[in-house]
């Protein structure tokens, strides 16, 4: 990687040195999802710029961006179209709130979502960030059901959800979650859900293997509907892919299976599409590979192309029906967030929604996404190596000590962050999520690029383990 001078002066800060600010980095900032002990003990990177699908620090390194900058980016850093509709939209209002009033690009952006997610999606809550998408698709649930005039539906007030799942943050979605790591210290605060197995082939926690699977994962679910359908508002899902989890990948047939079961049992499907929607699943969005249509969808990270927070909540129209009403009725949706269908984001997700529109977006992709599947065929071959999930240009690769009987490393080992800062030796930026290397390329990465970022991981992986 090239260096510069250590002590160069940085951006418009001109007073300020690299040194200075990795020196207030540790002394100020407190690092999401970060053991700050360890951190500290550590140079930090301190990204300065963008250019394509690389990432400059404070001392002119280059890295390739192998997590998208944690999955939003699309297009890119520094991707002219977008910048440009960003500085068009500031030469006319930042900011104006949508309580009472709209904006025009949050109109053209809820048209066009409406116009490219699933059928039946008609109605367009924005929001900032995927854990308030979230929250808001089970806070409508809930007060649909509340609304309904048939009295037996206001039981229906609790959520099913997946074990390992992860939907943000906030109180509600972390309620919904099921990762004792991110989630248990938190139980006297969160409502009850109820968790169904998380279709984790690898380690599938009903005792079943690949060969001898029948989806007994969708049976479990079915046997929860049949016992308690009457006391249950929504299934919430990540279509497809559960990304926190470890890139857990669901065997084919599992989304249409649950999908036609919600439609059985009079449930409401909730798909949480913010990591895997905006084609990263190798479709538009993952619910398409099965042709799923759900009630409600939750969009973020990638809808700017990775340029500014911004999240959507869509609606059917029969959902969006039950809020309308007389102002004494109390059937408004009281919710909102005061950067709601900002237009400055909206502008930069017409204008990233816009490139993906185009004829070669999409067929690039599948090349791309080929290229990974054939790349990855060689870390079969690493000891340490024990099991490769991959869904579009979404990749894990579990790390192990034991293959055979798929022991995992101790938690003191932390494998899965050695491994990362290898990489990044190397000029690779990487993030694992445990013991779990996870490769979430820029979609418009190029194949050489993609190619060094296989080998800078499999070099790693094999420096680290081997």
């Amino acid at each position: 990687m090239p260096e510069m001078a250590e002590n160069r002066r940085i951006g418009l800060m001109e007073s300020v040195t690299g040194d200075q600010l990795e020196i207030w980095d540790k002394q100020y900032v407190w690092h999401p999802f970060t053991q700050m002990r360890a951190y500290c003990k550590e140079k930090p990177l301190i990204v300065d710029r963008g250019e394509g699908s690389y990432l400059f620090d404070i001392h002119g390194n280059r890295y390739l961006d192998g997590t998208s900058s944690l999955w939003v980016n699309v297009h890119g850093h520094g991707k002219e179209e977008i910048n440009r509709a960003i500085r068009e939209q500031l030469d006319r209002v930042a900011h104006s709130t949508l309580l009472g009033l709209a904006n025009v690009p949050s109109v053209l952006l809820a048209k066009k979502l409406v116009e490219i997610t699933p059928s039946g999606l008609n109605k367009v809550f924005y929001s900032d960030s995927g854990a308030t998408s979230v929250e808001i698709a089970l806070k409508i649930a809930f007060q649909y059901w509340q609304q309904q005039e048939r009295e037996e539906y206001r039981s229906k007030q609790k959520f099913i959800s997946l074990r390992e799942a992860y939907h943000g943050d906030t109180i509600g979605s972390v309620s919904v979650g099921g990762m004792d790591l991110f989630h248990g210290k938190f139980k006297p605060l969160l409502f009850e859900a109820i968790h169904a197995p998380a279709p984790y082939c690898y380690r599938c926690p009903l005792g079943k293997n690949r060969d001898g699977c029948s989806m007994e994962c969708v049976e479990e679910v079915e046997r929860i509907l049949d016992r308690r359908h009457h006391e249950v508002a929504g299934f919430l899902a990540e279509p497809l892919v559960q990304g926190a989890a470890g890139m857990l990948v669901a065997p084919e047939g599992y989304l249409s299976a649950v999908s036609k079961l919600c439609k059985q049992y009079n449930i409401l499907l909730i798909a949480d599409e913010v990591a895997v929607g905006l084609a990263r699943t190798g479709k538009m969005f993952a619910c398409n590979h099965e042709g799923v249509q759900p009630d409600l969808m939750c969009l973020a990270k990638g809808i700017t192309g990775g340029y500014l927070p911004l999240a959507a909540t869509m609606a059917t129209d029969v959902i969006y029906e039950t809020f309308l009403g007389e102002i004494d009725q109390f059937r408004t949706f009281y919710h909102g967030h005061t950067y709601t269908g900002n237009p400055l984001a909206c502008a930069a997700a017409l204008a990233s929604l816009d490139l993906m529109s185009g004829t070669d977006f999409m067929e690039s992709l599948q090349q791309k996404i080929s290229f990974l599947s054939l790349g990855l065929e060689k870390f079969w071959k690493l000891k340490h190596v024990g099991d490769i999930r991959q869904k579009g240009m979404m990749v894990g690769i579990e790390l192990v000590e034991d293959g055979p009987s798929k022991k995992t490393y101790p938690v003191s080992a932390d494998m899965g962050h050695q491994v990362i800062l290898e990489a990044r030796k190397n000029g690779l930026i990487i993030r694992p999520l445990g013991d779990v290397i996870v490769l979430m390329p820029v979609l418009s990465m190029s194949i050489p690029q993609l190619e060094e970022v296989l080998n800078i991981t499999y070099n790693a992986i094999k420096a680290v383990t081997e």
